[in-house]
């Protein structure tokens, strides 16, 4: 499990995450939603240790983060940015075998190979697996890197907007991806995410910040609520049952 008490992150007088406390469930797919600049990046960074907190804790299976070891955390829990950006010319295939640079410190095993297989095959990109990232269009390079953290096959799974640059197909195809490797592979996965309906269709649970705060956090079913959502994004959500899916009119 993963456990935040009281984390507080500023940036001169403004705190960007404001005394956030919460508990994220293993083996499910967590949803941080809420209106741009709530802190919902920032407080997955500091989650995974790649920014530093001001105050607060992070502990990760009852082991504060500040205590893991760098290489033994780096096997536990992996986390994709929004951004990624590479100044050296890679395959596919390459990038996605940096996943396994904890275990193998760039020495490759049957092992490691076999992973960047799964990893490739997983993300659908055998055919191309050869290609130079900078010969990717938008969609290929963010599943390109999404592999890489598959590779990686930690336990928990941090992705910053992962659907940015996706298509609706490929973005569906992500998401089943990321349920599938909560319900087949027992990971846990946490993302950052703007499309509500993504959210209220494939996370099992929600949390809801705005403005540095954590203003809700729940079940799913519990969260998709009119009042709810009106509460967080400040307008007016009218929610309809298609298919046993909560889906959010809001235009």
């Amino acid at each position: 499990m993963i456990e935040v008490r009281n984390l507080t992150k500023s940036y001169g007088n403004k705190k960007v995450v404001d005394n956030v406390s919460l508990q994220l469930p293993k083996n499910k797919i967590t949803s941080f939603i809420g209106p741009n600049g709530a802190g919902k990046s920032t407080l997955l960074s500091m989650i995974s240790r790649l920014l530093k907190k001001d105050e607060g804790e992070v502990y990760i299976d009852g082991i504060e983060i500040g205590k893991w070891d760098t290489k033994d955390l780096s096997r536990k829990i992996s986390i994709l940015k929004q951004s990624n950006h590479l100044d050296i010319r890679l395959t596919i295939r390459e990038l996605v075998s940096f996943g396994r640079f904890p275990y193998s410190q760039g020495n490759l095993t049957k092992e490691d190979e076999e992973q960047i297989d799964q990893a490739i095959k997983y993300m659908k990109l055998e055919e191309i697996q050869d290609k130079f990232i900078d010969q990717l269009s938008g969609g290929q390079r963010q599943r390109a890197y999404i592999a890489m953290v598959i590779a990686q096959n930690t336990e928990y799974i941090l992705l910053d907007e992962p659907l940015n640059n996706l298509d609706m197909k490929h973005a569906v195809e992500i998401m089943k991806i990321l349920r599938g490797l909560v319900e087949n592979l027992g990971k846990t996965v946490i993302i950052v995410i703007h499309d509500i309906n993504f959210s209220s269709c494939y996370s099992d649970y929600i949390v809801a910040m705005n403005e540095g705060k954590l203003v809700e956090e729940g079940h799913t079913d519990n969260i998709i609520d009119e009042k709810v959502l009106c509460g967080i994004y400040d307008m007016n959500f009218n929610i309809q049952n298609i298919n046993n899916q909560k889906i959010c009119v809001y235009f």
